[in-house]
């Protein structure tokens, strides 16, 4: 008897191999179309032969295509891991506030004139990267009673720490010169606006590696999502596992924050579209959220960059009016669940 007349579904590296392929495609469309549009048409095929062509595209059009993958694969794929550490389809480095502290350790850094590299990394990374760990570590601290993780508390301290940490910066805002109010302005609604490479091999040579790392957590999270003492009995350090997955966690959300700013919802939108598809293995959806959620903010901002003429939105603009009605409607569903 073959494993198709018992309908069992195929083993999970099959299915990971067939999610990726086809991500794989959407990727390179969504970079093919960043690349060809914006204010301007880019004819690819005159790049060697055009300065000016050439130009747009290894100055502009590139490092940004890089940027927005780079984000959004960070952004999607953490989110992915808090949705499965804590069995909570809402969870989101924005929605739970992990964003907004990362923008706001970045935003000191800068109103402090903090610019010096620490061990040859941005300044504004290290204050990134503690700030959303500041974030998350206290976020947890109120939601967590015991071994419970209350998912009510879990939302409600999201919503205060993002409320905080945007009222502050507001507040660094007023007495701070006009230049970094600009910049801690792109933290507050995401952008992408970026030139020239150099910023993008530096943000990719850290977070490339963590993201890495939080692919490798993809099996104990799987257990942990099933339940804790499950995945303890299979051999799962609970305890430590949490504690990496929070440390990765922040140091990704921290760099997708010092580089785009509090791009929010794209930690939401793009694991419950890949569970939707491919199914929930989190084996799956977690490596597939990252390919998929590189390709789902390229093309976010490439509607940004396009849907008005002459004009420019933030990308944290799209993201938010496609994630906002979608947050609401998941939270009225599990509202709805939870009173059955």
């Amino acid at each position: 008897m073959s494993t198709g007349d018992l309908n069992l579904p195929p083993p999970v590296t099959a299915r990971l191999a067939r999610a990726l392929a086809v991500l794989a495609v959407l990727l390179a469309g969504s970079a093919a179309l960043g690349l060809w549009l914006g204010t301007e048409k880019l004819d690819l095929t005159k790049i060697s032969s055009n300065p000016t062509a050439e130009a747009l595209f290894f100055q502009l059009r590139l490092p940004r295509v890089l940027t927005g993958a780079l984000i959004g694969a960070a952004l999607a794929a953490t989110g992915a891991a808090l949705q499965a550490l804590f069995r909570n389809p809402l969870a989101d480095p924005y929605a739970l506030g992990v964003s907004g502290g990362g923008a706001l350790g970045a935003s000191v850094a800068l109103a402090l004139g903090w610019s010096a590299p620490v061990l040859g990394i941005p300044f504004v990374y290290v204050a990134a990267f503690g700030g959303a760990m500041l974030a998350m570590a206290v976020v947890r601290a109120i939601a967590r009673t015991g071994v419970i993780t209350l998912p009510g508390a879990l939302l409600l301290a999201g919503v205060v720490v993002n409320l905080t940490s945007g009222a502050a910066m507001l507040t660094i805002q007023y007495v701070v010169d006009p230049n970094s109010a600009l910049r801690m302005l792109r933290f507050m609604t995401g952008s992408l606006d970026v030139v020239g490479l150099d910023g993008v091999w530096r943000m990719a040579a850290i977070l490339l590696p963590a993201l890495a790392g939080l692919v490798w957590f993809a099996r104990p999270l799987h257990l942990m999502a099933i339940d804790e003492d499950t995945a303890a009995t299979l051999g799962v350090n609970t305890r430590r596992t949490e504690l990496a997955v929070h440390t990765l966690c922040s140091l990704v959300v921290g760099l997708a924050v010092a580089n785009g700013g509090a791009i929010g919802f794209v930690g939401l939108i793009v694991p419950h579209g890949v569970r939707a598809v491919f199914g929930e293995d989190v084996r799956v959806v977690l490596p597939a959220s990252l390919v998929a959620g590189a390709a789902f903010l390229v093309l976010a901002d490439t509607l940004a960059r396009t849907v008005l003429p002459a004009t420019e939105l933030p990308v944290g603009a799209i993201t938010g009016l496609l994630g906002g009605p979608l947050f609401l409607w998941l939270l009225r569903r599990r509202q709805r669940y939870s009173a059955i």
